[in-house]
């Protein structure tokens, strides 16, 4: 049985490989499709394939996916262009056989009503409509995507977001790769759909008490409106559509899109998601 993991480099496609043989898979048994062999050199010398193809390049993808029975598509960086990358990974899927696809999206997606939901929620109905059994791991927020705000929130004492009173059941890239791993060493997964978060489902103001815990220092969340704080993001340098990004998913934290009391990645797994004062405790 082989798997192959496409964007094996990333950094979630690296922990799902991780988690695979740290599962009792063999490397050689598990493909690892990247765009640049150079940098999978540490995977190869573990016995892992690689094998490289672009997400714009469906005759790469359709070889790169020869023999292969299970694929793990990573969704793609680029936003704006992963209808198109992604419908060109499960069109090479169908073309080389694969037996099943496994799809990491975003929590409720097919509902949800964060600027990022559109794109996984087409790609789940394509997948939908492929004759290859499917498997949507709709991943929460990542707790890593906060770690290069704690310097100035603990300078400032204030956590700036546009969340409310909105819970968020994030977790780790490592636990989202474990989940991952799970599914597709596990039999009969397809159709099923996974809503994955964490078991500390946090309002930022929780969240501002757990920093403050671990730095030792007063932090207290300050709520601005969604418009707001991406102006202020942009201020900050980032791109308008990383700020604009950034302040739709707390506006929809702020409306429960990003919680989940699901029970899906702790069943997945086998133990709880990692606690939030434990990553924020490493970072620091």
């Amino acid at each position: 049985m082989t798997t192959a993991v496409t964007g094996a480099t990333g950094q979630l496609g690296g922990l799902v490989i991780e988690a695979l043989i740290e599962r009792g898979v063999a490397p050689a048994e598990i493909v690892a499709v990247v765009r640049n062999a150079d940098k999978a050199a540490s995977l190869a010398e573990r016995g892992v394939e690689i094998r490289v193809a672009d997400y714009s390049d469906t005759a790469a993808l359709t070889s790169a996916f020869g023999g292969v029975d299970k694929v793990l598509l990573i969704s793609g960086s680029e936003v704006g262009q992963r209808i198109a990358q992604h419908t060109n990974v499960i069109d090479a899927a169908e073309a080389a056989g694969v037996s099943l696809i496994a799809y990491t999206s975003v929590l409720a997606a097919d509902t949800s009503g964060i600027s990022l939901a559109p794109e996984h929620k087409a790609t789940e109905e394509r997948l939908t409509a492929s004759p290859i059994p499917a498997v949507f791991l709709r991943n929460g927020w990542y707790w890593e995507n906060y770690l290069g705000s704690l310097g100035q929130a603990i300078d400032s004492g204030v956590w700036l977001g546009a969340g409310g009173d909105g819970k968020i059941a994030a977790a780790t890239r490592a636990d989202y790769a474990a989940a991952a791993a799970a599914a597709l060493i596990t039999d009969d997964q397809g159709g099923k759909i996974y809503e994955l978060g964490g078991d500390e489902r946090l309002t930022y103001a929780e969240f501002a008490e757990v920093l403050a815990d671990v730095s030792g220092k007063p932090v207290v969340y300050k709520d601005v409106p969604e418009s707001e704080y991406a102006a202020i993001l942009q201020g900050a340098g980032l791109p308008d559509f990383v700020a604009t990004m950034l302040a739709s998913a707390d506006a929809g934290i702020s409306r429960g899109e990003l919680d989940t009391d699901s029970g899906d990645l702790q069943a997945l797994i086998g133990r709880p998601s990692t606690p939030v004062a434990e990553v924020l405790r490493s970072a620091l």
